[in-house]
């Protein structure tokens, strides 16, 4: 399969934790959430189960996940997120527009292909399916139509195998494709919030206003699933024009927050706020922030404690992940290791997430390759076979690069 596995494109139920692991298993399910899914065509993940709702009437679990030891005090399994998933499970590859993440893998493997936000234009960013801080690639990373998208052989792909115990720290706007390569995975994570957040929310208010008006504007029989099912519905036009101008007023609140700051006398302090002040300038010029690197982290259970936190903040046994060789790579891409088992696809539900078919899959969208009858002999689409759609136009008006100019010459309006 050429086109990412969207959620678009799943099945949905919800089952219990015990019914999910028989599935997994392989124990044949005659009733049931996954009587109609045969585990060997299909992989299911639930993701974004947030722990303080799950374990609402048991918070003493919430203090089981530490991050204090990631220079994060206070913070712990009320601030974190759940994802269970069997061997094949993936995400589509995206970026996270706000924050920066923390991931502990539990149990079971995961291999997470990252790319760094430089290579954005080289992904083919699109927001349809559309979802709230996620801007997803219409590439397949592990499976490149290198005709439809040639840049992607320019990518930087940066491969790491997190393992039980393990801690990995996705940078801001870093993207990622995330895939379960042992029977049952694990993880908890955790996504710190940023400065940078505060304009993201208004570029991300921006976006919704223009994808729900456009997209909501279509004819609906024509079938284009454009709303990730995370979303519960598209919101109107007045209700993301508050929303608009709640991030505005929340941003300039935070502006006017950071200049009335006393200057602290620490130097260690200074040189944090030099460290962010230069960060924020590099990113408005379109650079990769300094020390902005990839790292794994050994997190120790029971024996860890963090050693002069103030030097060493992530701890003492860093791994950086670097990027993959051209020699292990497949044109700019990762190269996958294949047990003979087609990767599933993906569905969510109330418990349990996304169920995906795995063979024989005939995926249709907008962005499918344009047939060989409908190609001149000089291998370029017929121009009566060119027209554009919808969602070719919000590719251009909602690129990351775009929308980031526009929000800043809003709030260059709205501060005169």
């Amino acid at each position: 399969m050429q086109v990412p596995q969207f959620e678009t494109r799943c099945s949905y139920v919800k089952a219990t934790l015990e019914e999910f692991l028989a599935w997994s298993c392989g124990q044949p399910c005659l009733s049931g959430p996954f009587s109609c899914y045969e585990f060997s065509k299909y992989w299911a993940y639930a993701d974004y189960k947030y722990i303080a709702r799950i374990f609402e009437d048991k918070p003493e679990f919430f203090q089981d996940i530490r991050w204090s030891d990631f220079g994060f005090p206070g913070r712990s399994g009320k601030e974190s997120t759940l994802w269970i998933g069997s061997e094949g499970a993936n995400t589509p590859c995206h970026l996270d527009s706000y924050g920066c993440n923390l991931v502990l893998q539990v149990q079971g493997r995961k291999r997470w292909h990252l790319f760094p936000p430089g290579d954005t234009s080289f992904l083919y960013p699109t927001r349809i399916p559309y979802e709230e801080s996620s801007v997803f690639s219409k590439v397949n990373i592990t499976n490149p139509d290198l005709k439809r998208f040639p840049k992607f052989r320019n990518t930087t792909a940066h491969v790491v195998t997190l393992s039980p115990g393990q801690v990995l720290l996705v940078p801001r706007h870093w993207w990622h494709y995330v895939e379960s390569i042992d029977p049952i995975t694990i993880s908890i994570n955790s996504w710190i919030e940023l400065d940078a957040d505060h304009e993201a929310r208004v570029e991300e208010a921006i976006t919704r206003m223009l994808v729900c008006a456009i997209k909501s504007a279509e004819n609906p029989s024509d079938g284009d699933p454009w709303l990730n099912p995370t979303e519960v519905e598209a919101t109107s036009h007045e209700i993301n024009l508050q929303y608009l101008n709640k991030a505005v007023l929340a941003y300039f609140k935070w502006q006017k927050a950071s200049e009335s700051e006393q200057p602290c006398s620490s130097s260690s302090d200074a040189e944090q706020r030099t460290t962010a002040s230069c960060k924020r300038r590099k990113r408005q010029v379109g650079c990769e922030p300094e020390g902005c690197r990839l790292l794994t982290h050994e997190f120790g259970f029971s024996t860890f404690k963090a050693e002069n936190p103030q030097k060493i903040p992530f701890g003492p046994h860093l791994i950086q992940v670097l990027p993959q060789s051209q020699e292990t790579s497949s044109v700019g891409a990762v190269a996958v290791e294949s047990d003979g088992r087609d990767l599933p696809h993906e569905n969510e539900g109330g418990h349990f997430g996304k169920l995906h078919c795995t063979r024989a899959q005939l995926v249709m969208s907008n962005d499918c390759e344009t047939p060989a009858h409908q190609m001149d002999s000089d291998g370029s689409p017929n121009a009566s076979q060119t027209a554009l759609s919808t969602n070719d136009l919000l590719d251009c008006l909602v690129n990351p690069h775009v929308i980031n100019s526009v929000a800043r010459l809003l709030l260059e309006r709205t501060g005169v």
